[in-house]
């Protein structure tokens, strides 16, 4: 067990313990409302289109998490709005127009970079580096996991009928257009917490795998949404260890263990895996059903 626990001698691994189990619960809490809405290109996009605004923030106000915080925020929020706007008024599909803005947003994000008054790395936005997360950073992540699981909690009902029936919750005076769009906020508010632990690349892997790993597992929606914060933590904090020991970044790390578990899932679950239905189709008493059937 002391080699489990030595990494958690030095304060900042206990500091990047305690950033993944915030960032890991809520990335899998919040994970089951995408894959269920099925957002998770719409959260690549926003994951993507992060960056110019944290460049712009850097340069105006440096480093500080809750400039980052807004910054992220208003590019992604610019992003989501102008692909809507030009999806109405011409003949471009969101998903295109979307598409279009984020790349460019992202361009625009990478060329700003070294107009930051502070050395910064662009490896450490794209990538993370949770080993250098601080009590801001713990604070602004904490916030942010109080405000999403106390929304998501109290509006699942709602939001749910929403995702599956919105004509339906429309009838019943659900505000399904500003629930969804306080989805999609709480998507950019999760992945601006997950930045320090794994970037703007990877920030989707923490947000998604988690959920469609407990879907491969699962029928029941409240299991995902509770199986998958577990698992978002689980692997977060074991991808943190991994990447101590191993003397990698931990945002590959952690997606690489979330990877990983999906693939397993993928490939033994007990109803939906591949491996478990071919050898149940192969089955001595399917096989005798199917005989007595054809008689």
């Amino acid at each position: 067990m002391n080699w489990i626990l030595e990494p958690f001698e030095y304060d900042f691994m206990r500091r990047a313990l305690l950033a993944c189990v915030l960032v890991g619960f809520t990335n899998g809490f919040l994970g089951a409302f995408v894959v269920i809405r099925r957002l998770a290109l719409m959260a690549d996009a926003l994951s993507h289109s992060l960056l110019p605004g944290l460049a712009v923030a850097a340069i105006l106000v440096g480093l500080s998490p809750l400039g980052l915080l807004f910054g992220g925020l208003l590019a992604a929020v610019f992003v989501a709005l102008g692909g809507h706007l030009i999806s109405r008024s011409s003949r471009v599909k969101e998903e295109t127009a979307i598409a279009a803005l984020y790349i460019v947003a992202f361009a625009i994000g990478i060329a700003l970079i070294k107009y930051a008054g502070v050395k910064v790395s662009l490896d450490h936005f794209l990538f993370g580096n949770i080993l250098g997360v601080g009590d801001s950073d713990l604070w602004t992540s904490y916030a942010i996991t109080c405000v999403a699981m106390l929304l998501l909690v109290a509006f699942q009902r709602p939001l749910l009928l929403t995702i599956f029936e919105a004509s339906v919750a429309k009838t019943q005076g659900i505000p399904v257009g500003m629930l969804l769009g306080m989805l999609i906020l709480l998507i950019v508010l999760a992945m601006v917490s997950s930045l320090q632990a794994v970037g703007v690349l990877l920030s989707l892997g923490l947000l998604i795998l988690p959920a469609a790993t407990i879907y491969l597992l699962s029928d029941s929606f409240d299991v995902m949404l509770w199986g998958g914060a577990a698992l978002g933590t689980f692997g977060a904090v074991v991808g943190l260890l991994v990447s101590f020991w191993a003397n990698i970044p931990s945002g590959p790390a952690i997606v690489l263990i979330l990877g990983l578990l999906f693939l397993l899932a993928y490939l033994f679950s007990p109803r939906y895996g591949i491996i478990s239905r071919h050898f149940k189709r192969r089955h001595l008493h399917d096989e005798s059903l199917e005989r007595w059937e054809k008689k």
